[in-house]
């Protein structure tokens, strides 16, 4: 049965729809509907994964964006927007959004300014108590090693041809190079290639911003963070274990971060030429933002395959992280990588789009699923899926706030139903930068944490206050709304010691 929950949302400011009231529809236990015919301009129905307690602080913006994609055309079976959901660049952040590839559209604010941020996991054989002796010195030897800030150059000033290759090849260039392990690539979402990149679409500028980023953090809530598993953090022991997680209070390694200024650039020169391409398809949307040109234009293989460049540019910046973070453990504790275990337990992206396979209307079809701050969530035995993850589902990585920690997930076979196999990829910001700074000093923050026992390096004090875990939703109210919405299911829960921000 469902239940009829009435919600007032007043609208205003810059916002293109005023509602009044919008009726949600509560289809399961964590599962709510905006029907379709709420308005009748949409064409899918729009549901929201979320606890009863989460939909009643949900950002407003939230229910207009998720309504306002619903009206692009060629969308099937629903928007999704998962429990993390906030107000974003278009679409929600925690939008996703399934294109039929003949009739459907890309759209860059349903894949983000950041082309492929996203989250990778490395685990290690040390234990808390190893490092917790040597853990400010091995934070500090971190941020020396990779460059955090705004506007820091990377390791490697690339010429145009080798950064071609970046492009092209993503990980493929950083174990050519001898800055990863080959057997790191089967542990990555599309195994750290998205096909069809072509570099020769990638202008002049957008080329200056990217050919001497690649090691870098970036700013804002991107981060390098040294986390430890307490054995009453582990919720699915079988699982934990073949994602390489089997020692108590094991040391394991998070890196959060993107394309940098390169896909943002990107994304910035292909919102124009769509707003200008629009009228020429008929393409009409309620919010600018929301640009989009049919997949099977010029404009959106163009589109597509400028964002594969930097999509793959990501998966190189965090493989080349990844090698700084295996050298400075090495130089701290004097073993190899391999005898520290340094291994990959996986790497996924959160802005992206990317063609699938999903069942739609009972029929296999491939569709161009948008995800903007969401994770992929393949059930088990996906064809996608390493061997060894095939019995379990494919790792979920969520991250949380530097004071609050991160969730590793799996994947579940309900998902691939409900949201086209995807999850929620963090906690959610609930305070803007601004006010989070208005509320604590950086560094007042800092000592706060170190009483806490969790060391934290960062490029300004400011950067460290605009990131206060207050400023972010409960991660357990939100991994607690991914399992109840059948989207994924606990794994591990990590605990930050150690962080390095931008």
């Amino acid at each position: 049965m469902s239940i009829e929950v009435s919600i007032d949302f007043f609208l205003s400011g810059a916002s293109l729809m005023h509602l009044d009231m919008v009726d949600l529809k509560r289809i399961a236990e964590n599962i709510w509907e905006i029907p379709k015919g709420s308005r009748p301009d949409m064409n899918v129905p729009v549901h929201i994964y979320s606890s009863e307690k989460l939909i009643q602080d949900l950002d407003q913006g939230v229910i207009e964006q998720g309504m306002n994609v619903s009206t692009l055309p060629g969308l099937v079976k629903k928007v999704a927007v998962m429990p993390d959901g906030h107000w974003g660049y278009g679409f929600p952040i925690g939008g996703v959004a399934a294109m039929d590839v003949d009739e459907g559209v890309i759209s860059p604010g349903g894949i983000g300014f950041d082309i492929n941020c996203g989250m990778r996991l490395i685990r290690t054989n040390l234990t808390y108590e190893e490092v917790k002796p040597k853990l400010q010195h091995l934070v500090d030897e971190l941020f020396k090693a990779v460059p955090t800030g705004v506007g820091t150059k990377g390791l490697y000033t690339l010429k145009n041809r080798e950064f071609d290759e970046v492009m092209t090849a993503g990980v493929d260039w950083v174990i050519e190079n001898d800055l990863g392990w080959p057997e790191d690539k089967k542990f990555m979402e599309e195994q750290g290639v998205i096909k069809g990149a072509r570099p020769e679409l990638i202008s002049q500028k957008a080329r200056s911003r990217g050919r001497n980023q690649l090691g870098t953090l970036g700013s804002g809530n991107h981060f390098l963070e040294i986390q430890v598993v307490h054995p009453s953090n582990v919720h699915d022991k079988e699982a934990a274990k073949a994602f390489g997680i089997d020692i108590d209070n094991q040391i394991v390694i998070m890196i959060h971060c993107g394309s940098r200024g390169f896909g943002h650039q990107i994304a910035s020169e292909h919102l124009r030429v769509f707003l200008d391409a629009m009228p020429r398809y008929g393409i009409k949307i309620l919010d600018k933002e929301l640009a989009a040109a049919p997949i099977k234009s010029r404009e959106g293989e163009d589109y597509f395959a400028s964002m594969a460049c930097a999509a793959n540019m990501a998966f190189a910046n965090r493989a080349v992280i990844m090698d700084q973070t295996r050298k400075v453990f090495s130089k701290v504790f004097g073993r190899d990588p391999e005898d520290l275990g340094m291994s990959l337990t996986y790497d996924v992206c959160h802005n992206i789009a990317k063609f699938e396979e999903h069942i739609v209307d009972g029929e296999k079809r491939q569709v161009l699923v948008h995800r903007k701050g969401a994770t992929r969530a393949f059930a088990p035995n996906h064809p996608d899926l390493a061997e060894e993850y095939k019995p379990y589902g494919q790792p979920v990585i969520i991250g949380g706030s530097m004071e609050t920690g991160s969730y590793i997930l799996a994947g579940t076979h309900e998902s691939m139903h409900e949201a086209f196999g995807s999850s929620a990829h963090g906690s959610g910001r609930t305070m803007s930068r601004s006010k989070a700074k208005k509320q604590i000093d950086g560094k007042k923050l800092f000592e706060q944490m170190l009483e806490k026992g969790i060391y934290v390096r960062g490029a300004s004090w400011n950067g460290l206050a605009e990131e206060a875990g207050f400023a972010y939703k409960n991660l357990s109210d939100v991994v607690e709304a991914c399992k109840g919405g059948n989207l994924a299911r606990p794994v591990v829960q990590l605990r930050p010691i150690g962080n390095i921000k931008g």
